[in-house]
C-alpha cells in the first residue's frame, strides 16, 4: 500500500509510524532512497510513504489494516495524543479511524471475537 507524504516528511514518519505503531522502517533501494520517502512494514503489510510535491492527504481511500490487539493501538495512539474515531458499521469487526501525521486515513480493525 502506498501513501503520499509532503517533502522532508521522513523523521515525522518514522515517529509515528516506528516509534507510536511499533512498524519496522524498511531500507529503501538506493535509486529510490534518493526520492524521499520511507517504507515500513508490520506483520504481513508493508506500507510506503512517496513525497508527493503538490501533496494533498489521502482523507478518503485508505489502507486497512489488521491489528491482533485493536486496544493496544488505540492505546499507543492515545498516548501520543492522537484521537481515533469507532466505527461500529462493519458486521464482524471492530474498527477505527485514526491519522497519520499527514493527515492521511488509516483503518485498523480486528475480527470481533478475536483475544
Amino acid at each position: 500500500m502506498q501513501l503520499a507524504m509532503p517533502a522532508g516528511g521522513e523523521p515525522a514518519a518514522r515517529q509515528f509510524f516506528v516509534d507510536v505503531l511499533g512498524m519496522t522502517e524498511v531500507p529503501k533501494p538506493p535509486v529510490l532512497a534518493a526520492r524521499g520517502g520511507a517504507w515500513f512494514t508490520s506483520g504481513g503489510l508493508e506500507l510506503h510513504l512517496g513525497v508527493e510535491d503538490d501533496f494533498r492527504p489521502a482523507t478518503k481511500g485508505h489502507p486497512a489494516i489488521l491489528v491482533d490487539d485493536i486496544e493496544e493501538i488505540v492505546h499507543r495512539l492515545a498516548t501520543a495524543g492522537q484521537t481515533v474515531a469507532w466505527d461500529d458499521d462493519f458486521p464482524g469487526f471492530r474498527r477505527f479511524y485514526a491519522t497519520d501525521p499527514f493527515g492521511n486515513r488509516l483503518e485498523f480493525l480486528q475480527p470481533s471475537g478475536s483475544r
